[in-house]
């Protein structure tokens, strides 16, 4: 059990060192999980015997309704409504479209049988919202034309399209399948997933405004509970689970809750983890000594999507609205290029493995495997470069605004200014006080009460002005607090003594129940908290 936690210890920081070189590089971080799954799976250099495919269903499974949650309750409906209709028939009609044209490809081009070339496409028909959404969000793009919320809808609502499709292709394959069953299981997915969704992502929200004494951290258990909730619910009732957590997740996200970005941080981790863990095991579960008997499928399976596929469905889907919205070649092009299969496709093929031939399970599996490995690193690496190259970013778009963290005074911050006797300010006016352009004064308390000032307001000694201009977040710079001992050498010196170039700038000082912003005349004494920011050189 100690070789086994010693192993956990190893491969998570191994992930987080990978992250690191991954985002200096460029490269996609999830494409340096599958390499470290392969490195310890069983033809790996530090082999993990790993064959329990149930198993690994079941982890996939759970994973997966977390980024299916999260791919709701991230998504900011307020911006994403524009698009809404386009996304919805993107993430079914386009699902659709994609799965029949790989269908038709794997059988007339590779020569498979109609069941096997279509259980392919429905695997990877849909595209990967957790990528798409940490390329969007990690770089920034900001994309014309409402780009991003259209992608971002598309993804994270097309995987129980391409999820119904593997049940529907799964059940034709081994031979049970009727017409009636279909439309049965058709109906069923997709009624009482909508209607699951709905009804759990509503109370839920009755409840969550209903818990004012709750920390934080109860609160994200609640929501955690209610995304595992939502799926297996409706899947008891014969449901599309992931349909369900992806409404609920859509109308939480949405609703007005307390702490609701602390929420959407909480679940970009979780998602995150989740995200690691199923490449993690798809690298384990590879079998790279069979690769060469696939790849050039795979290869061609990959080219035909992203050079036919994906584009025939988009072109087939966007040009209803290309006369009221404008969807140019361009546009197309670009939002065709952004397909990139991941987590979805690998569970999903996870899943049929258990249910066909042995011969195409391994085949299945690993061509996906492939396929996901190329979408991650080559679409995933090239997104930023192609989107440039069309022309379609626009750095006056601000990407964050898709997503439910967004806030629309994220960017300001408030502080405040004591007036004193001695002060510069004590007696002028406003307008004459030449504040730079970013600073303005947003109110002013006087004598307890709260004054809206404008430039021919008179600044009074004993006022505090409350100021508002744009804040600041760097990776490299942080705060840290430093308490004085008795022993300290510093006790009874002036600030202006103290080494700020080597050791940070002192910015307040907390004594007691008290805190200041210090000059260089200010005693530091024992006792004394020091807030120091240190900005972290190296990595810059």
């Amino acid at each position: 059990m100690t070789l086994f936690l010693i192993l956990i210890g190893i491969v998570t920081l191994l992930c987080v060192w990978l992250n690191h070189i991954s985002a200096r590089i460029g490269v996609p971080t999830l494409l340096a999980f599958i390499v470290l799954g392969i490195v310890f799976g069983n033809n790996g250099l530090f082999p993990i015997h790993f064959e329990d495919q149930e198993f690994a269903k079941n982890i996939c499974t759970v994973a997966l309704i977390f980024i299916m949650f999260y791919g709701g309750f991230g998504t900011r409906w307020e911006t994403a409504r524009q698009v809404g209709v386009e996304s919805a028939l993107m993430a079914s009609i386009g699902v659709v479209l994609t799965a029949l044209f790989i269908g038709l490809f794997c059988h007339f081009a590779l020569g498979w049988n109609w069941t096997e070339g279509l259980l392919m496409g429905s695997v990877v028909g849909s595209t990967d919202a957790a990528s798409v959404f940490s390329i969007l969000r990690s770089r920034k793009l900001g994309l014309k034309n409402n780009t991003a919320p259209l992608l971002e809808v598309e993804s994270g609502s097309n995987d129980p399209f391409s999820f119904m499709l593997t049940m529907v292709m799964l059940s034709v394959y081994q031979g049970s399948a009727s017409a009636g069953s279909i439309c049965w299981m058709l109906f069923a997915q997709i009624v009482f997933g909508a209607m699951g969704g709905w009804l759990i992502g509503k109370g839920a929200v009755w409840v969550f405004q209903r818990m004012r004494h709750q920390s934080s951290d109860f609160l994200s258990l609640f929501v955690f509970g209610v995304a595992v909730l939502a799926y297996a619910i409706p899947d008891l009732a014969g449901g599309n689970g992931y349909l369900s957590a992806y409404l609920a997740g859509i109308i939480m996200g949405n609703a007005d809750l307390r702490s609701k970005r602390n929420l959407v941080a909480f679940f970009d981790g979780v998602t995150g983890l989740m995200q690691v863990l199923i490449f993690f095991l798809l690298g384990l579960l590879a079998r790279p000594a069979m690769m060469h008997k696939v790849i050039l499928p795979a290869l061609a399976i990959f080219a035909f999507m992203l050079l036919i596929a994906r584009p025939a469905a988009v072109n087939a889907v966007l040009n209803f609205f290309k006369r009221k919205k404008g969807y140019g070649l361009r546009q197309q092009t670009l939002i065709s290029f952004v397909g990139l299969r991941g987590a979805a496709s690998i569970v999903f093929a996870i899943m049929a493995t258990g249910g066909i031939s042995s011969d195409f399970a391994d085949t299945l599996f690993n061509v996906v495997f492939c396929i996901v490995l190329l979408s991650i690193s080559l679409q995933g690496t090239l997104i930023p470069f192609v989107a440039k190259k069309l022309d379609m970013t626009d750095d006056g778009e601000d990407v964050m605004k898709t997503f439910n963290d967004y806030n629309e005074n994220s960017g300001m911050q408030f502080g405040r200014i004591g007036i004193k006797e001695s002060s510069t300010w004590n007696g002028k006016k406003i307008k004459d006080l030449g504040l730079p352009k970013n600073i303005l004064i947003a109110m002013v308390l006087r004598d307890g009460k709260k004054l809206l000032p404008n430039g021919e307001t008179c600044l009074q000694a004993g006022d505090m002005v409350v100021i508002i201009t744009k804040s600041f977040e760097d990776d490299h710079t942080y705060l840290e607090e430093h308490t004085i001992k008795s022993t300290s050498s510093w006790v009874g010196k002036r600030l202006m003594d103290y080494d700020e170039p080597k050791r940070g700038l002192v910015v307040m000082i907390r004594r007691g129940e008290k805190d200041f912003i210090p000059n260089g005349s200010s005693v530091i004494l024992e006792g004394d908290v020091l807030v120091i920011c240190h900005i972290d050189r190296e990595a810059e």
